[in-house]
């Protein structure tokens, strides 16, 4: 009965991630139970932080956070960004539950990348036209990966990649755009907050995330998975200009 729960929430997720990109998951009671059901999603894919069940506590960890790349375990804000840019192929979908709420602040932000994009297309086309470029950033350091923000992905889908700390260097051709480019995100940034059991999945490739500053312990898990092929989610987004019959 276990398994064939685990298998309709994975599938309910799963056509909701391929419809939105954006799934908000609740009665998460362990960590334990956390880590099932997203193997039931996806593969779990190990991250540098990570513990041996794949699983990143995010939690104020003082001086560490102080280090470039460190920033998600301090009690500051981090701007929407996109997970692991600095890989070819990033993670797929993102995982995230409450385990202990802040005292103040803490609330989590996400930013629909095709709403960026098409609101790009309609008002700043020549700034989306630059910001898709090939080879406009160097996202992850010397050894990462050379890149635009808006890339091509399959099926004439569009995928982001982005983040704005120290492990990013833009072109300087491009460097006049990003101040749209941060104006459009803005427009669209979701502010919510999460009680403990409470989370949600995001796909990576289309949805930026991040987070405002807070006080108090507050701790969150994370995990980093690539969807079970049998789910056929697609990467990325359909892009706002092709009808759906031609882009699916």
């Amino acid at each position: 009965m276990l398994v064939d729960l685990q298998q309709d929430w994975a599938a309910a997720v799963a056509a909701k991630l391929a419809a939105d990109g954006f799934a908000p998951i609740e009665r998460i009671s362990t960590r334990t139970q956390f880590v099932t059901l997203g193997a039931s999603l996806g593969c779990i894919i190990a991250h540098r932080d990570s513990d041996k069940d794949g699983v990143t506590t995010l939690r104020d960890r003082g001086p560490l956070a102080s280090k470039v790349g460190f920033e998600g375990f301090g009690t500051g804000p981090l701007p929407p960004h996109t997970d692991r840019s600095g890989v070819t192929e990033p993670p797929a979908l993102l995982l995230v539950v409450c385990e202990q709420k802040s005292v103040t602040g803490g609330y989590c932000t996400a930013v629909d990348g095709r709403a960026v994009y098409a609101d790009l297309a309609a008002c700043d086309p020549d700034v989306l036209d630059a910001l898709s470029r090939s080879r406009i950033a160097l996202f992850g350091g010397a050894s990462g990966h050379l890149g635009s923000i808006f890339e091509p992905a399959q099926g004439g889908r569009i995928r982001i990649r982005y983040r704005t700390d120290g492990l990013v260097k833009y072109s300087p051709d491009i460097m006049r755009y990003l101040p749209v480019l941060a104006a459009a995100i803005k427009r669209h940034t979701i502010l919510f907050g999460l009680e403990p059991g409470e989370g949600y999945v995001l796909h990576n490739h289309r949805w930026l995330h991040g987070r405002t500053a807070f006080t108090g312990d507050r701790v969150m898990y994370r995990l980093s998975l690539n969807p079970h092929p049998e789910f056929a989610i697609p990467s990325g987004f359909i892009r706002p200009d092709l009808p759906m019959a031609v882009a699916g």
